[in-house]
């Protein structure tokens, strides 16, 4: 089949800029795709705090180039990170006067303005190469403008007359609200007609709604994901919006790299293992309770836990029945991550009170991370709601059981195990409350008790492929729908 020409737009990319799941996307599915054959080009700004000394390139033809943005000029240079054979090309928004900060983002006035300047000159890029992509791929709020910008303010290109736009929602929560004083700075003062009328009653504009308006198909990072954002629970407020354009609404699952997660091969990890031989996860175990100061050889399950400390993923309906489990089981409890006050506060008071059955690591350690996954027994995810989601799917593939609520991207990659057909991969719950928890934990213990039913469920998660292999071709036959290929 023809190869396709997909313009990634992103505003974080692994492992140059991160702050959160997007960045892993950014790197994995573009770098399957270009493995494919496929003509990817990735477009991220410079940020000051990423380091160019070793192996990127100014690109000579687009040095030092004007783009106008609200009346202002700007000028940027184009940075590839990419060496001669690589599958992927990598490129760099240079623009020092607007990215050349450490932080990827700021509270700064002209918040607004970098990221509309990254749409365009992304655009404009593909301009300078005479390129014509089959689809540019939007992600988040940050590149919400991109689509109504190719429309209106670059569809006198015969160039991109074919092109189509896709915009990938990871995280609703985030939406890009902007003042509409900023309208101008935006060059977007002649297309308020264009815009949402009720918004603009409110003085604010919304990238990520904006987007929405008028990228040709929307995608969500579940299945589940995108039916709960059209909902008024998970909506946050566009709900009304999703729905009007649920025809144009797909969810697909991101993947997982299993270069990097995978236990046979996981260089994290002291001791390896498979489904075929699980001798290696018990040494991981007793390597990590040692580790950790916690007592060995506990009679029941080791729980882990890796997570941002936020309000989205459910910490607090953990409270009362984690502390109950620990005074009244032997059990042990092992928690990496560091957010909100409260959550950290926490669990340095739940390792203090059972100084010999819980610990607690804030902040963030890789190696912590591979070990955890690799010495627990169950993994928690209570999550109050989750686009995606990978930490079940890593602890699917290291036969750690996720206990993990009925939501997003944790609804369509765990099921219920049920010990009457042997099937199912994991512990999962439905309700937002600590009875809902305590039943979780309560029946994952049972589980636990029964080696038969526990080893079938380890080996039913570890079965499971969530590689890019599998959903990057799902990528593929929907850039191929859209651009009629």
């Amino acid at each position: 089949m023809e190869p396709l020409k997909i313009c990634w737009v992103s505003s974080e990319m692994a492992p140059y800029a991160k702050t959160g799941g997007l960045a892993d996307v950014a790197e994995a599915l573009p770098a399957y795709l270009g493995s494919q054959g496929h003509d990817v080009r990735t477009f991220l700004p410079l940020y000051g705090r990423i380091d160019t000394s070793q192996g990127f390139t100014v690109v000579e033809w687009m040095v030092d180039r004007p783009l106008r943005l609200g009346g202002r000029t700007f000028h940027y240079t184009l940075v590839t990170d990419s060496a001669p054979g690589d599958h992927l090309q990598r490129f760099f928004i240079h623009c020092p006067a607007l990215f050349g900060r450490e932080a990827i983002y700021t509270g700064d006035s002209d918040e607004a303005i970098r990221f509309a300047f990254l749409a365009k000159a992304a655009i404009e890029c593909c301009q300078g190469m005479g390129w014509a992509p089959d689809v540019f791929h939007c992600n988040d709020w940050h590149t919400g403008l991109l689509p109504l910008y190719l429309r209106h303010h670059y569809g006198w290109d015969r160039l991109f007359e074919r092109s189509k736009t896709l915009l990938t929602i990871h995280n609703l929560g985030y939406q890009g609200m902007f003042p509409t004083s900023q309208l101008g700075a935006l060059d977007l003062q002649g297309c308020a007609h264009l815009l949402y009328r009720d918004d603009l009653d409110a003085g604010v504009v919304g990238f990520l709604k904006t987007g929405f308006l008028y990228a040709d198909l929307l995608s969500t990072v579940s299945r589940t994901y995108a039916r709960e954002i059209q909902t008024p629970e998970y909506g946050m407020g566009l709900d009304g919006v999703l729905r009007a354009r649920a025809d144009h609404l797909v969810g697909i699952v991101n993947g997982v790299d299993y270069a990097l997660w995978d236990p046979a091969t996981d260089r994290h990890l002291p001791y390896h293992y498979s489904a075929e031989d699980l001798t290696g996860k018990l040494e991981n175990q007793r390597y990590l309770l040692q580790a950790t100061g916690l007592d060995a050889e506990p009679s029941e399950a080791v729980f882990g836990l890796v997570s941002r400390l936020t309000a989205q993923k459910g910490l607090d309906l953990l409270f009362e029945p984690l502390q109950e489990m620990l005074a009244g089981r032997d059990v042990r409890l092992v928690v990496l991550g560091s957010g909100e006050s409260r959550y950290e506060a926490y669990f340095a008071r739940l390792a203090q009170a059972f100084p010999r059955k819980a610990f607690f690591y804030r902040g963030y350690n890789e190696r912590l991370a591979h070990l955890i996954e690799a010495g627990a027994d169950a993994f928690l995810m209570p999550s109050r709601y989750e686009p995606c989601g990978l930490n079940q799917m890593y602890s699917l593939r290291y036969g750690t059981v996720p206990i993990v609520r009925k939501t997003g991207g944790l609804a369509d990659t765990v099921q219920l195990f049920d010990p009457a057909t042997g099937e199912g991969t994991g512990v999962v719950f439905e309700h937002q409350n600590a009875d809902a928890v305590r039943w979780a934990l309560t029946f994952a213990l049972r589980l636990f008790g029964e080696p038969e039913a526990w080893r079938r469920m380890v080996t039913n998660g570890m079965a499971q492929d969530y590689s890019w292999q599998v959903q990057g071709a799902r990528y593929e036959a929907l850039y191929r729908a859209m651009a009629n290929l």
